[in-house]
């Protein structure tokens, strides 16, 4: 069983930076998928980026250019760079793990799936 624990959340102003961390704790051995998501009150959570243990990444269009998803793969931690952010970011960030269910990490679900607990980014104005 994995477990993930998010941190680096926080606040900013538009246009400023931060950097969202997620520690893999337990069976970490056979994951290859991780991933960042985000969720607002009121609305489901929504796919940021995605990158596999090969180094893969895929972003979101709404993030490519200023969001860089990384994965120190020894450390089994995950991790997110967010520049330029803009005040519609603003959002609790999740982070998940997993392996393929079917292809890749990037079509169809995962399976051994675990999510962290997320941490909040405020972005103001």
């Amino acid at each position: 069983q994995v477990h993930l624990a998010e941190s680096g959340g926080g606040s900013a102003q538009a246009g400023g930076s931060l950097r969202l961390a997620c520690e893999g704790f337990g069976d970490t051995k056979s994951t290859t998928c991780m991933a960042w998501f985000r969720q607002t009150s009121g609305k489901e959570r929504e796919w940021v980026a995605t990158i596999d243990t090969d180094g893969t990444v895929d972003y979101t269009k709404s993030v490519k250019g200023r969001f860089t998803i990384s994965l120190d793969t020894a450390k089994m931690t995950l991790q997110l760079q967010m520049n330029n952010l803009k005040p519609e970011g603003s959002a609790v960030y999740y982070c998940r793990s997993g392996v393929p269910s079917e292809y890749d990490c990037y079509s169809g679900s995962w399976a051994r799936e675990a999510w962290g607990q997320g941490t909040l980014v405020t972005v103001s104005s």
